[in-house]
């Protein structure tokens, strides 16, 4: 008798603690207590996932407010909701159908003459495909009503692409009028280090692969917080079955974003994800020309950056591409690099094919997280890699601080046996040239002393 054992990822939700996001909240308070003035616009914008719409709730939870999810339906289907929405929440009276968005807004903001009321509006640029029209309407409305409603108006959008075109677009009508954009970045590892903390598995390991793995992302944290999978062995397991939230998410959140011409972006990312990070290297396995897709993914996707050596010319050629994302970087390397195996669901490919290549790909993800550990202290403003042509003399970390005329340069290894003062040394040679009469420091950073700048 054959006996099939099937696993079954188990995702429980659960709404786990509300980590970081102090200056944010502070900021939308700061707004809030100035809306007897004038009206607020703020745009809350950043990778799905990110824990947009969490901050929007939790900083308008103990406020009047009122929550708007824009939906893939019709507007006139939206606005009977939302008119539901505003007799149960706000309690108040609406006579008659309203079939326009811009009818709804203005009805909120008339409301809002009155009193205090926070409106949240998630998913925001779903208007481009629902109506368009509806930008030019509340550039009208909120330029009619700014100073005569206290309104604190919120605006949420997981395509970044747009979210920048909509409100940072001198062309479209709403450029100008938000107050602030505020992009949500992912947590750091300090933040990740206290969640480890709070649950009780921290090691510098865990720490590494929750970052490697995650990026930071909240809802991933979330995910696995609340599943208990905080260490490299459960992690891997739960991250490639059949079952995992997280094996088809690189294509989920990115073909949106990417449209038609996915498949190009697509490649683009995955050859730069195993470390073909120059422009020539990466055209001349697509044999096309790539710059207008790297232009895009820089700017328009803020997915990707482009590194120069530090005391490099601003305009020097040399230059590296990285993912910036390291959830996206993950997925492109172990993931989408291996799609033939993952259509065939051949999960066991996928983990071994990991393990054979991670303990390679941790040392990169070290030297990024060192990186921002840095640029929390405050201490710099200039903090980067160095390398000469032909990838000669390359330098894990360099720190600069010009106003103290100081400088930090380090080697960043998973084992700090292998690294050697002396070899630093002699790598900085040409680099120092161009910083004379600093105090240097030079640093091997590893595992063994994370916890010392952590």
């Amino acid at each position: 008798m054959t006996v099939m054992i099937i696993c079954v990822t188990i995702i429980t939700e659960v709404n786990m603690k509300f980590y970081s996001r102090e200056k944010e909240l502070t900021f939308l308070e700061k707004q809030y207590n100035q809306l007897d003035s004038a009206a607020k616009m703020t745009v809350l914008t950043g990778r799905r996932r990110i824990g947009k719409t969490s901050l929007g709730t939790k900083f308008a939870n103990d406020k009047k407010h009122l929550y708007l999810f824009i939906s893939k339906k019709s507007e006139k289907l939206l606005c009977k909701e939302f008119v539901d929405r505003i007799k149960i929440n706000l309690d108040y009276p609406i006579i008659g159908e309203i079939t326009q968005f811009r009818d709804v807004f203005k009805l909120l903001l008339e409301i809002g003459k009155k009193e205090r009321i926070v409106i949240i509006i998630d998913e925001f640029q779903e208007f481009y495909n629902i109506n368009p029209s509806v930008f030019s309407d509340l550039q009208n409305l909120w330029d009619s009503y700014k100073f005569e409603t206290k309104t604190q108006v919120i605006f949420i959008g997981s395509i970044y692409s747009l979210m920048h075109k909509i409100f940072q677009n001198s062309k479209e009508p709403l450029f100008g009028r938000a107050d602030r954009i505020l992009y949500l970045k992912p947590f750091s590892p300090k933040i990740i280090k206290e969640i480890l903390i709070d649950n009780k598995e921290y090691s510098p390991e865990n720490l590494l692969i929750l970052y490697l793995i995650t990026g930071g992302i909240p809802r991933y944290i979330e995910i696995l917080v609340n599943n208990k999978i905080l260490s490299e062995k459960l992690l891997i397991d739960f991250y490639f079955n059949e079952s995992s939230p997280f094996i088809h998410e690189g294509k989920i959140i990115l073909i949106e974003e990417f449209g038609k011409e996915y498949g190009t972006y697509f490649s683009i990312l995955e050859l730069i994800s195993e470390g073909r990070t120059s422009r020539s290297e990466i055209e001349s396995i697509l044999e096309k020309n790539i710059g207008g897709y790297l232009e895009k993914l820089e700017v328009d996707y803020d997915l990707i950056n482009k590194n120069r050596p530090v005391g490099a010319k601003p305009t020097g050629k040399i230059q590296k591409y990285h993912i910036k994302d390291n959830f996206l970087k993950f997925w492109f390397r172990f993931v989408q690099m291996n799609r033939s195996a993952l259509e065939n669901n051949n999960y066991e490919y996928l983990k071994k094919y990991l393990l054979i290549n991670l303990p390679s790909y941790k040392g990169p993800i070290l030297e990024n997280m060192y990186h921002e550990i840095f640029k929390e202290r405050s201490d710099f403003n200039i903090i980067g890699n160095y390398w000469e042509r032909g990838n000669l003399n390359e330098i894990d970390l360099i720190a600069v601080n010009d106003l103290d005329k100081k400088m930090v340069i380090a080697e960043i290894k998973m084992n700090l046996e292998k690294a050697k003062i002396n070899d630093l040394k002699s790598k900085s040679e040409n680099l120092l040239k161009k910083y004379k009469n600093y105090d240097v420091q030079y640093l091997l950073l590893g595992m063994q002393n994370l916890a010392d700048y952590i």
